[in-house]
């Protein structure tokens, strides 16, 4: 059974079938092998983080992330090193890893690995990964920490946030998204100012009421997923809305799994109650 597009997951590497042609042109970052991983990768890991994913001829969408890392690699103007890995080529080094799936993404700082994350992920969320690997890095004393640097209207968002008044924060990343439009911090922005204005002056335990009362009105639904998710409810909100997914069909269902998808971009990719209600909205869905 496929999945549909927004719930892509890591391939199992017992899935894969023989591999296939080697990709066309170079891929970015440097080469992990068995030869080298000693003398080069761990090394290296002693001076600034080294980000190693797994990757396979079997998986395009493994080969897709090599290139994206590759391009964020250039943009954070080289405060983390890429390092890619072969699970084909090299099968001892991906079992070292405890490599089950690709894509696979993992740390290394300080020659310590830090598992990040098993399936594609939006360019924005990967950031958020990246500046907290370099963060803990920095702490570790390893490399320096990652540096902000904001957009006007972002700043903008930002005071108005502190100030309370959403609309203008919404309005400011909305600015910003018309001259940006593939910003991804600014849509993940606009996403959770725009979860704030929904929840606005709403009380939980009433909220949470009315949906007890109202267990067909998709509208509370929505609204009580958003409360929890405030809350910091991240489990209950899913588990909700993954209920109501079950319990709907047609414009209903895509409406609520459509609201579901946008509060899973408000997580965390590497936390692990993301990865569980994906799973469990495919299972719902097909």
């Amino acid at each position: 059974m496929s999945n549909p597009p927004n719930f892509a997951r890591a391939v199992d590497l017992s899935s894969l079938g023989k591999p296939k042609t080697a990709p066309a042109g170079p891929l970015p970052g440097l080469e992990v092998t068995a030869a080298n991983l000693t003398s080069e990768i761990l090394t290296l890991s002693h001076k600034k983080p080294v980000i190693v994913i797994a990757w396979s001829v079997r998986s395009p969408e493994s080969m897709e992330m090599v290139k994206l890392l590759g391009s964020l690699e250039v943009s954070y103007q080289g405060s983390w090193a890429l390092g890619r890995l072969d699970v084909d080529a090299e099968p001892n080094v991906a079992q070292a890893f405890q490599t089950k799936s690709v894509p696979y993404a993992i740390a290394l700082i300080g020659e310590q690995m830090v598992p990040l994350f098993e399936q594609n992920y939006p360019e924005a969320q990967i950031r958020l990964v990246l500046d907290k690997v370099l963060t803990l890095a920095s702490e570790q004393g390893v490399g320096a920490a990652p540096v902000e640097v904001s957009e006007p209207e972002e700043d903008e968002a930002m005071i108005a946030l502190e100030a309370g008044d959403f609309v203008s924060a919404e309005a400011a990343y909305k600015k910003l998204l018309s001259r940006k439009p593939s910003d991804n911090f600014a849509k993940l922005g606009l996403a959770q100012t725009q979860l704030l204005i929904r929840s606005d002056g709403l009380e939980l335990a009433t909220v949470i009421e009315q949906a007890v009362q109202n267990p067909s009105d998709i509208s509370i639904q929505l609204m009580a997923a958003d409360m929890e998710m405030v809350n910091g409810r991240v489990e209950a909100a899913f588990a909700r809305l993954i209920h109501v997914v079950k319990e709907t069909s047609g414009d209903d269902r895509s409406k609520v799994r459509e609201h579901l998808v946008a509060l899973f971009a408000l997580v965390d990719p590497s936390d692990s109650r993301l990865a569980a209600a994906r799973s469990a909205l495919a299972n719902a869905l097909f």
